[in-house]
């Protein structure tokens, strides 16, 4: 049950770092994200890769 627990949490705080990220990425100044190499658009791929590693 405890390992459960655990797992269930881990999710709940991968996923809340998924969507700061993707939030933070999509209000970034346009020029910002082009100085970084990110295209907003693929905010979802690269909160993925960057939370989930995949």
């Amino acid at each position: 049950m405890t390992m459960l627990l655990a797992e269930l949490q881990s999710r709940i705080a991968k996923r809340a770092a998924y969507a700061r990220t993707v939030a933070e990425i999509e209000k970034m100044p346009t020029s910002t994200a082009i100085d970084l190499g990110l295209f907003k658009d693929d905010a979802q791929q690269i909160a993925q890769r960057a939370v989930y590693g995949h």
